[in-house]
């Protein structure tokens, strides 16, 4: 089976729970819709979590969120291909992947591409308090030329997107944050997404990132629920 869920921010238990409940088995997927937090504290914090999902009978498919650094950028990573993708990966945590931006994954039978990153509206706390924030949240030019570059190999045809944040025009308002002036929030990704929506055939778009559940159209926007991925 492969599921969905959306922010997990580094607390798995009720991922832990989730497969308990279902039975599952390490050849069961589920997606983390972006800030899955793993790659957040460095150290021992981040040990601990990984040695916690390491035990859960579970392969976790993690989008790149706003609050987790790029696994490239860590060297215990290595690319393997995996369902016709590259994700990153530890040796010692094989069930603990990572998409990479712009590869395009067969899942149950769907092509389904990853398309992750977001701006943190956080990031000025974040960078206050010397909590994890990295400069490279949003995908960059490189990534974005990469994404379609594959969408044009593939005639801009997918089943499936998987991305952490939303096209522009789906943004769940009702959702945002009090206080937050939301004209210098940076939605340059957003707005590049709403570009990539206009012109792509698909069936379904899953996101995170908005801590809401919300259904728009094709758009399914995720928090603590799951579901089965399905178009």
């Amino acid at each position: 089976m492969v599921y969905l869920t959306g922010d997990t921010h580094g607390d798995f238990r009720r991922i832990a729970d989730f497969c308990k409940r279902f039975e599952t088995s390490v050849d069961d997927v589920m997606i983390i819709l972006g800030d899955a937090g793993i790659n957040f504290s460095g150290g021992l914090k981040d040990q601990a979590k990984k040695d916690f999902i390491a035990a859960i009978p579970i392969t976790l498919f993690c989008i790149h969120g706003n609050h987790e650094q790029r696994p490239y950028n860590i060297p215990s990573y290595q690319e393997k291909e995996w369902h016709g993708g590259i994700v990153y990966v530890e040796e010692e945590y094989p069930n603990i992947l990572f998409a990479k931006d712009g590869e395009i994954f067969e899942l149950d039978g769907y092509q389904t591409i990853a398309i992750g990153g977001a701006y943190s509206i956080d990031k000025m706390m974040r960078v206050a308090y010397g909590y994890g924030w990295w400069e490279d949240e949003q995908p960059s030019e490189e990534i974005k030329e990469y994404v379609e570059q594959q969408l044009a190999a593939h005639d801009w045809k997918v089943d499936i997107v998987l991305s952490h944040t939303i096209p522009l025009k789906y943004e769940p308002i009702e959702s945002f944050m009090s206080g937050v002036d939301q004209s210098r929030v940076d939605k340059s990704t957003e707005q590049w997404l709403d570009g990539i929506e206009d012109r792509l055939d698909y069936k379904k778009w899953y996101c995170g990132h908005y801590h809401v559940e919300k259904r728009i159209d094709k758009m399914e926007i995720m928090f603590e629920n799951y579901g089965e991925l399905l178009v």
